[in-house]
């Protein structure tokens, strides 16, 4: 069994962090077995470096290692790329296609991203992970695979099992060996390290004098929260070697390249964004104030129909005593004053003169009805979600992304209404 140290430099991987060496450390103890492993760890940390080790120190590393983003493929066409498809299963299925699982037979498939896999998706993935088992789209016939399953997430499984966006049973099944790599900023002792190390990549692949950091500058480095970790470590290198002249960095040039916010390590105190619960909530009860106005002003046309029939006042509040009370209150010292002007406009207006007095004007001219009022403001589902979208689109400059993190809904629904309401 190789040591951890031969196998860092096997692969690249720098760093003498506790929990960083502990996460390769169980990668070599699980890659001579088929279990299957969940890799987890927040964007950019570099866990694609964990199944590659697996895969290499296996008995499969002869055989194909196939690396899947589940998140970049579209909800209507994963299954096919997954578990391929016959010909005329689909529109544009003009011939039958392997997929991943059938062309990686005897190998290993790194699924990344897999929080983002459909529902449906889940189910077939269960099957193989089960018996080893799948049928390709259209098709019939259970195929058999021999594949090892290494899975990674930036998500937390446990909030997507409680929200259903994730099943349980498959959550179990893929981490059977749970690998957690660290986020960078708690690997402050490697932070200073891995910029070297890029500096000088970049040095050699732009053929430019290598940068280096003051002490300050340093200080500042292994301060900053690196909200990307790794791979904007990566770019931060990257962007000084290209476009410092000055092969010195201090730290006032350093922070020119780091972003505005979240510059320390210290702790968010304030949550800026909605969670999707939250905004959920407040939906819902958006939803039951309209419905409740709505019931209102069908219990407001009810009365004055109620009132043009009867013609006194006395006995139509008498009769209609319980809905009253819910339209203006239950207070029983006050009553019902009809003949005061009445400022709202959008309230029925109710003759001034006795209703034993003789009618000389058709009741349709005198009195304003219900119907009226409801067009005042739409109550349709479809506009309210047309608006909601609208203003989560406006708020966060076009970007879809955050705007469906707000709306509570994947950023492929968000895609698909912006299509449907031709925004």
């Amino acid at each position: 069994m190789e040591s951890v140290q031969a196998i860092k430099q096997r692969f690249g991987i720098i760093g003498n962090t506790p929990s960083l060496n502990r996460a390769i450390e169980k990668a070599i103890q699980v890659a001579p077995t088929d279990i299957s492993v969940l890799v987890t760890g927040e964007s950019g940390v570099g866990k694609e470096s964990i199944p590659k080790i697996i895969h290499q120190l296996s008995h499969r590393k002869h055989n194909k290692y196939i690396a899947v983003n589940c998140g970049a493929i579209p909800e209507g066409t994963i299954d096919s790329e997954l578990f391929g498809h016959e010909k005329g299963a689909f529109t544009g299925a003009t011939q039958t296609r392997a997929g991943y699982f059938e062309v990686a037979d005897g190998g290993t498939i790194f699924l990344d991203e897999v929080g983002e896999l459909p529902l449906t998706t889940q189910v077939r993935l269960l099957r193989v992970l089960e018996n080893g088992e799948f049928l390709k789209v259209g098709s019939s016939k259970v195929q058999k695979t021999n594949v090892r399953i290494v899975a990674a997430t930036n998500v937390n499984m446990f909030d997507a099992i409680q929200k259903e966006k994730f099943r349980e049973d498959l959550f179990y099944r893929l981490s059977t060996v749970d690998i957690n790599l660290p986020p960078l900023r708690e690997r402050q002792e490697d932070i200073h390290l891995l910029f070297r190390k890029f500096a000088s990549d970049f040095a050699l692949k732009y053929k430019m004098p290598t940068v280096k950091l003051t002490d300050n500058a340093i200080h500042v480095l292994v301060k900053h929260r690196w909200g990307g970790n790794i791979r904007q470590l990566r770019n931060i290198a990257e962007q000084l070697s290209v476009l410092e002249q000055n092969r010195t960095i201090n730290a006032e040039t350093l922070r020119g390249y780091l972003p505005a916010t979240a510059n320390t390590n210290l702790p968010a105190v304030v949550k800026t964004s909605k969670s999707e619960s939250d905004f959920s909530s407040e939906r819902e009860i958006l939803y039951k104030v309209l419905f409740d106005m709505k019931a209102d002003l069908n219990d407001l046309k009810k009365l004055t129909m109620e009132l043009m029939k009867n013609g006194n006042v006395k006995d139509v509040e008498k009769n209609n005593e319980s809905l009253i009370q819910k339209i203006y209150g239950n207070d029983d010292d006050e009553t019902l004053n009809y003949e005061e002007p009445i400022e709202n406009n959008d309230i029925i207006a109710i003759p001034e003169h006795s209703p034993m007095e003789e009618e000389t004007t058709p009741i349709q001219d005198k009195y304003y009805f219900a119907e009226e009022i409801e067009e005042e403001e739409t109550l349709s589902l479809h506009d309210k979600e047309l608006e909601l979208i609208k203003k989560s689109l406006e708020r966060h400059n076009g970007k879809r992304k955050l705007a469906a993190a707000e709306l509570g809904i994947s950023e492929r629904t968000l895609y698909r209404k912006i299509k449907q309401y031709d925004l």
